[in-house]
């Protein structure tokens, strides 16, 4: 059964743009899991944005389910990450100018490093996953610098303006998934889906075991709750 990650950092990034101490990222992730959240993702990320070092600690601690850290491979973050223990480690590119993760990590580029952290990060028991463009070279790559998931960025399919360019992406997806699964990894997906395209997406790739899903499930919550809104993503998933 496809399983799905619910990311709660858009929780906190309503509560940073106040500098208040609501809304609560632990109280939302614990309604997502109440929703039928099969894990909880969060990116701590260096200039901390949106979640901060208290709110990985507190939802840790809080949750039944297990907890997705995505991060940059910057030594301070690998520490704090080592020292947490999530259940996955979720390795993503990371700009200070960035509104959100643009793209998928380079790992051909960057083997050693990242062959390095994710070594670190197995070697205390987090489980790895590198967040990859749906390109093959870079799957490849991440088989030889040890990664145990593959997460592959639908960005690109789901900004599509128009059917060709749909069209394309989508089989580029298809594509890397069926590499990844030749490769022996456990095949992710996740930026941008939302409830318009998660049923497409999850149709057309069958290997996708989990999707990790947050902007969209957010906005919906504003609207009819978080709980509500985590069991919709469900079922257009499974439809």
């Amino acid at each position: 059964m496809t399983k799905l990650g619910v990311n709660v950092d858009h929780v906190a990034t309503i509560r940073q743009a106040r500098g208040t101490a609501y809304p609560d990222p632990t109280a939302a992730a614990l309604e997502a899991e109440k929703g039928g959240a099969d894990q909880i993702t969060i990116h701590l990320r260096e200039d901390r944005r949106h979640i901060v070092d208290s709110d990985l600690r507190s939802i840790k601690a809080a949750i039944s389910v297990p907890l997705n850290l995505e991060m940059s491979i910057a030594d301070e973050i690998v520490g704090i990450a080592c020292s947490t223990g999530p259940a996955t480690a979720t390795l993503v590119p990371e700009r200070r100018q960035e509104l959100t993760t643009e793209g998928g990590l380079d790992v051909v580029s960057d083997l050693a490093s990242v062959r390095r952290v994710a070594m670190r990060l197995k070697d205390v028991g987090i489980a790895v996953s590198l967040f990859v463009d749906p390109d093959i070279f870079q799957i490849e790559a991440s088989k030889e610098a040890g990664a145990d998931f593959i997460e592959l960025h639908t960005g690109a399919y789901c900004d599509c303006a128009d059917a060709v360019c749909a069209r394309v992406e989508l089989e580029r997806l298809v594509r890397a998934a069926e590499r990844a699964k030749e490769l022996g990894f456990k095949v992710c997906a996740g930026h941008g889906i939302n409830y318009e395209n998660a049923a497409k997406i999850a149709r057309a790739l069958p290997q996708v075991v989990e999707y990790n899903i947050g902007h969209a499930i957010v906005a919906r919550a504003i609207h009819i709750g978080m709980r509500e809104a985590v069991r919709e993503m469900k079922d257009f998933l499974r439809a």
